[in-house]
Order: structure tokens, then C-alpha cells, then sequence
């Protein structure tokens, strides 16, 4: 199995955004959804994860909660607020718009 690549810059926020959408997530649930949802390419590392989940509770994209783990631990578990669910439309849009202008470029290039 190939090694995880990294996060290219300016995808975390989005992926994070994505992954609690659906539902309230603790850290690591969050670290796994996007490693499982991207079939084990995409790996996020604690030390980018955590700050960023501080930088976009600051921001007012999503909330924590303390509740318990299914294994009966104490987490914070962080959800999207109105403004973040917002945020995440914008974001996924941009993306899109960036994706598609980067496969272009690569077509382009290969001819």
C-alpha cells in the first residue's frame, strides 16, 4: 500500500469542513473519516489537525462539545455551524474551480 501523501496546502480546512458535515466528529474520527473516505491516500497528522481545528473554532465554522468516545473516553467532539456550513460551500467550490483549472492545464501539456 502506498504511503499517505500530504495535505497540499490550503486543503485542510476544506477536508475538515467535509468530514463533520454529516455529523460530530472527535479528532481522531475526523483524521480517520478523511483517511478512509480518499482510500488511504490522504493522512492527517496531530500536529496539523488539532491547530487547525482551534483556527476554525476561532473563525466561527464549527463548535465542540465534551461527550463520550463509544470506548467511554472524554473527547471533544466538533460539529459545523451555519457560518461553516457556508464556509464549506465556498471552499468546495473554489476547489472545484482549482481542480479543474489545474486538469486543464495538465491536458494542455501533454499535448
Amino acid at each position: 500500500m502506498p504511503k499517505p501523501s500530504d495535505l497540499l496546502q490550503g486543503t485542510l480546512d476544506l477536508l475538515i469542513l467535509k468530514a463533520i458535515s454529516r455529523e460530530p466528529l472527535h479528532g481522531w474520527g475526523i483524521a480517520k473519516r478523511i483517511q478512509l473516505l480518499s482510500d488511504e491516500v490522504l493522512a492527517v497528522q496531530q500536529g496539523s489537525l488539532y491547530p487547525a481545528l482551534h483556527r476554525l473554532e476561532q473563525q466561527g465554522w464549527i463548535t465542540a462539545e465534551w461527550k463520550q468516545t463509544e470506548n467511554n473516553r472524554r473527547a471533544k467532539f466538533y460539529s459545523l455551524t451555519r457560518l461553516g456550513r457556508k464556509q464549506l460551500e465556498s471552499e468546495a467550490a473554489n476547489w472545484q474551480r482549482l481542480s479543474a483549472a489545474i486538469s486543464h492545464v495538465i491536458q494542455l501539456s501533454e499535448v
